[in-house]
């Protein structure tokens, strides 16, 4: 957490303090309603400090795939293939095996029907 975050924190703190001292002396000698005003907005500078809280943290990097030798990508690769091979245009391959391009041998749509 970085100095100006803490600070920032603080003044959250401050404020959300004197909202909540607004609101025991509205309840004590002001209107109900003022006082479920200012006990309500007190609570939001709490919320403002758990969100820079949560921003403070460093972002941890993303975890690495596991490294696969040759073996695993050839594997890879020829998945991909037979894929590929499988799609009979390229409107079917971009709607997901909905729709046929014109010239398309196989216009009939894919059914998912037993």
């Amino acid at each position: 957490m970085t100095r100006s975050s803490r600070l920032l924190c603080a003044l959250y703190l401050a404020t959300s303090t004197g909202l909540a001292w607004t609101a025991v002396l509205e309840f004590r000698y002001g209107p109900l309603w003022a006082a479920a005003a200012f006990a309500g907005a007190s609570m939001v500078p709490v919320v403002a400090v758990v969100r820079e809280t949560e921003s403070a943290e460093p972002d941890r990097p993303p975890r690495a795939a596991p490294r696969t030798g040759p073996r695993g990508s050839a594997a890879a690769d020829a998945l991909v293939r037979a894929e590929l091979a499988a799609a009979c245009c390229e409107r079917w391959w971009t709607s997901l095996g909905t729709d046929h391009d014109a010239r398309c041998a196989r216009r009939l749509p894919r059914s998912s029907a037993a």
